[in-house]
């Protein structure tokens, strides 16, 4: 069999909002994702929006697969991520945006990222997030200038989860956002796990759903 390849695309920005909030990517939605495509046998690489070593949020030592992912190998090559423009995403069979309030920094408005989901989507390619990572299809256009995710059925983390959170922090809601660009948005209860499969866009809602996101990539994937 053929080895499958994902590229995560991780955030850069270290804190958010007017009261500096510290944040970057949330790490059990790379470390759960990761034990996943590990245990398929899928190889996993690293961009960034700057490229270098990404910063990070809301690490759980007693968290086994988060404890096995910080004294990884793999945790030591995302040390090292690629600048994002000088990746070509058709190198991957998908691309994979982990959440934590970093995404809504840089990754929702950042071109290269558009242009990254762009040229992947079009390429065929898997398209994939999880709770704020949605924030990288903001924007994104298909080849006739319609939003990518209008008519889509997709998740990400809510305006509940996001009241009970980080509102004061978030430059806006990515549920409205989504809705806004005429995704057909659904959730379930606040920090409860969902994901959503639409034809090669799938995505999760939360941190619970970062695991089983990256087995319903596994499943596209084969």
């Amino acid at each position: 069999m053929t080895i499958k390849h994902v590229l995560f695309i991780l955030t850069n920005a270290a804190e958010i909002g007017p009261n500096h909030r510290r944040t970057g990517y949330f790490f059990p939605e790379v470390a759960h994702p990761y034990e996943v495509f590990a245990e398929a046998g899928v190889a996993v690489e690293y961009a960034s929006v700057l490229g270098g070593t990404p910063p990070e949020d809301g690490y759980d030592e007693s968290d086994p697969a988060q404890h096995a992912f910080r004294h990884s190998a793999a945790f030591r090559r995302m040390a090292n991520s690629r600048k994002l423009s000088q990746v070509d995403v058709l190198d991957y069979d998908a691309i994979f945006f982990p959440g934590g309030l970093g995404p809504m920094v840089d990754v929702a408005r950042d071109p290269d990222v558009k242009r990254a989901v762009e040229r992947a989507w079009n390429g065929g390619k898997i398209v994939a997030a999880v709770c704020h990572g949605p924030a990288a299809f903001l924007g994104a256009k298909l080849e006739d200038g319609t939003p990518l995710v209008r008519g889509r059925k997709l998740t990400s983390f809510s305006n509940d989860e996001e009241s009970g959170y980080a509102q004061a922090d978030v430059p806006f809601n990515l549920e409205d956002a989504l809705r806004a660009e005429g995704a057909e948005y659904s959730s379930a209860d606040v920090w409860q796990e969902k994901v959503v499969v639409d034809g090669r866009l799938l995505t999760g809602q939360n941190p619970a759903s970062g695991g089983p996101l990256a087995k319903a990539m596994v499943e596209a994937l084969r």
